[in-house]
C-alpha cells in the first residue's frame, strides 16, 4: 500500500466551525474506509499547520480522491505528499 502524509491548513470556514473538528476527522474516516482508503493516524498541530493526516490506499487514485472530497466540503485545504519507510526508501535508491 501507498502510504501519504496530508498536511492540514484550516479554511476560514474550518476555524469558525473549528468545534465540529472531531466529528468532521471522525466522519471523514468513515467515507476513506468506504473507498478502500485506511486512515493510518491523525493529528491536530499547533503551528503552521493545524492537522496531520497519515493514510495509506492501494491505488493513488483512491487517496487523492478522498483527499479531494475531504477539500471540498470547503472546512480545510490540504497539501499531500508520498511517504516512505527507511526500507521502501533504500528500494528506490539504493543501498
Amino acid at each position: 500500500m501507498a502510504r501519504y502524509i496530508a498536511l492540514i491548513k484550516f479554511t476560514e470556514k474550518g476555524a469558525r466551525d473549528i468545534k465540529k473538528s472531531t466529528a468532521r476527522a471522525h466522519s471523514f474516516n468513515q467515507a476513506a474506509a468506504k473507498s478502500g482508503v485506511k486512515i493510518e493516524s491523525q493529528y491536530w498541530t499547533v503551528g503552521r499547520f493545524d492537522g496531520v493526516l497519515i493514510l495509506s490506499a492501494d491505488q493513488e487514485k483512491q487517496a487523492l480522491h478522498c483527499l479531494a472530497e475531504l477539500a471540498a466540503e470547503g472546512a480545510v485545504q490540504t497539501q499531500t505528499m508520498s511517504a516512505y519507510t527507511d526500507k521502501e526508501f533504500e528500494a528506490i535508491v539504493g543501498k
